[in-house]
């Protein structure tokens, strides 16, 4: 049985101050959770983090990576600089990298690929526009966004790669996919996994919804078949209603 994966996604929040209280006051309100919870931090937070969060069952996860390893690309971090400091996963082609930073399905892959070099596991982000979405072409964006995603990649690499289907249209805008949306999207991600990959993999392959997950509906959300847990934004922010989520 799949596990359920709990992320949040803090986006340019938090200092790091407020990093350490943040995990200090959320730690002790998750502690006998069985899904797996991970805060995916700014740079700046890292390093306080994954000091705070030592002892604790939180994993730590950076938002995005460079796919080379060195070289002469100002402000970008590697993941090989990630796995120094004990990272352990990292966001890859969140629509808001690929919206304002020009990220393509191509950047993405070379990503997760060199996540995998290092040993951090990719949480890979795919999801349609509004205007997909009312032109029908919801399941053909998401479908081909995580074929080219997964392209080259070892069965093991697709097994451990996690997905998270994000409506673009639903996310920080208090719109949310019904839940019976969301769970159809994500099964035709799995069904696309499963023609390449096999249905063996494509069952343990870890699916999330993210979209303006709050704890009014985490519950029935991540209740329903095919959704492995969620990447939450704006909700992760605040401890008690992050923990909430966590313990749906």
């Amino acid at each position: 049985m799949r596990r359920k994966v709990i992320a949040g996604n803090w986006k340019m929040n938090m200092l790091p101050d407020e990093t350490i209280k943040f995990i200090e006051e959320f730690a002790p309100l998750v502690k006998d959770t069985e899904n797996e919870v991970i805060l995916c931090v700014p740079y700046t937070d890292l390093f306080y983090a994954l000091l705070t969060a030592q002892n604790t069952n939180i994993k730590i996860g950076a938002q995005n990576m460079h796919f080379e390893e060195t070289g002469a690309y100002t402000g970008e971090v590697s993941g090989k600089m990630l796995k120094s400091i004990n990272v352990e996963y990292v966001i890859i082609g969140h629509s808001e990298r690929r919206q304002y930073f020009n990220e393509t399905d191509e950047s993405v892959n070379k990503k997760i690929k060199s996540a995998f070099k290092y040993g951090l596991k990719p949480i890979v982000c795919v999801g349609e526009t509004l205007e997909q979405r009312e032109t029908g072409k919801t399941e053909e964006i998401i479908t081909k966004q995580t074929e080219l995603a997964l392209e080259g990649l070892t069965n093991e690499q697709v097994e451990n790669t996690i997905i998270a289907y994000e409506p673009i249209w639903a996310i920080g805008t208090g719109k949310t996919a019904t839940k019976e949306d969301a769970n159809n999207s994500i099964k035709a991600i799995r069904n696309k996994i499963a023609e390449i990959y096999g249905q063996t993999i494509a069952n343990s392959v870890i699916i999330q919804y993210g979209g303006s997950v709050k704890s009014s509906n985490a519950k029935e959300l991540f209740e329903m078949s095919d959704i492995d847990g969620g990447l939450v934004g704006g909700a992760s922010l605040k401890p008690e209603e992050f923990s909430k989520i966590v313990n749906s």
